[in-house]
């Protein structure tokens, strides 16, 4: 079982910056896949960016080159480190959580706001 809870969310202003972070407990984080989903109103939930276990990064094409995702085995923390923020950014984000292990095993945070906004 793994439990995540994601910070890091509020208000800021178009070109400004974020840094969400999304704190695990339990065993095995660093053999998790994670990753950063938004939804925004009215929309389907949408991946942002991912990590793999090995390192492996992507991201949506609407975020590239603005969003970088990281993470720190240590401390079970995966970061979304996102600047030139956009109105079209406004959301919330969700951690996500995912392995395989004889069977898919995902997980969920609750969610941080992300509004940009003048």
């Amino acid at each position: 079982q793994v439990q995540l809870v994601e910070s890091g969310g509020g208000l800021v202003q178009p070109g400004g910056s974020l840094r969400l972070s999304c704190a695990a407990s339990g065993s095995g984080f660093s053999t998790y896949d994670m990753g950063w989903h938004r939804q925004a109103p009215g929309k389907q939930r949408e991946l942002v960016a991912a990590i793999t276990s090995a390192d492996r990064t992507n991201y949506a094409d609407s975020v590239k080159g603005r969003f970088t995702i990281s993470r720190d085995n240590v401390k079970n923390t995966v970061y979304l480190q996102m600047n030139d923020l956009k109105p079209e950014d406004t959301a919330v984000y969700y951690c996500k959580a995912e392995r395989w292990m004889l069977r898919t095993y995902t997980y969920w945070g609750q969610g941080t706001q992300v509004t940009v906004s003048s």
